[in-house]
Order: C-alpha cells, then structure tokens, then sequence
C-alpha cells in the first residue's frame, strides 16, 4: 500500500505544486547530482548522497520516476541492471536548483551561526 499524504495539495498555489515535487530532503539533490544528463546507476546515486539512507534515496527515486522528473531505464539482462537520468521536466528544476545553490552560498553565514563551523 503506498503511502497517501494526510493533508492536500492546494491546486490553486503554484509554489505549493512545485513544492509538491521537489519538498522533500534528497529529491533536489538527486536531481542536481543526475544534472549532466548522463545516466547513474543506483549504487552511483548512493555514493554521491552517503548521507541518506538507501531506503530513504530508493523511495525518493521511485517518487522522481513517478512525477516524470527522471527517468529508469532497466535493463532486460541477468542479474538485472537499471540506471536513472534527468528528464526533460526535471531539466526545467534546475534553475530553481540553481537559484537556491546560489543563496546557500551568499547566506552561509546564516548556517555557521546556526550549525557552527564546518569540519573536514
């Protein structure tokens, strides 16, 4: 049984729509990690976040597929392989990616404070 949002989207409200799409942690950081174009294998998408758990970025991917924000590509072979890419619609978010790129960076100031001092 999938999981059915308790509260509405509100069909009247453009940003809530968009939101609807990219609102959660790791969706629109999948999708500025597939930006090239070029197709990722799952373990690939995994690799890059290594902070999400593969259960969390598995559902959120599936999600992606299902909006029409990227496309899978499996593979008719054994054992079974698939790989993900961007799509057209999901090309059209990377601009609103890119913007909110763009504020991290002129606003970090605003996450040392909150965060304190990154550490590498």
């Amino acid at each position: 049984m999938a999981y059915e949002k308790k509260i509405p989207v509100d069909l009247d409200c453009p940003l809530r729509l968009t939101m609807s799409l990219i609102d959660s942690k790791w969706k629109s950081c999948i999708l500025d990690e597939l930006r090239s174009g070029e197709p990722f294998r799952p373990s690939e998408i995994h690799r890059r976040l290594p902070e999400a758990a593969p259960r969390v970025l598995d559902l959120q991917l599936k999600e992606l597929v299902t909006d029409g924000l990227i496309e899978k590509k499996i593979y008719p072979e054994l054992p079974p392989r698939s790989d993900y890419r961007i799509s057209e619609l999901g090309q059209s978010l990377l601009p609103i990616i890119d913007g909110m790129l763009k504020w991290g960076e002129d606003h970090f100031d605003i996450f040392i404070r909150k965060y304190g001092s990154p550490t590498k």
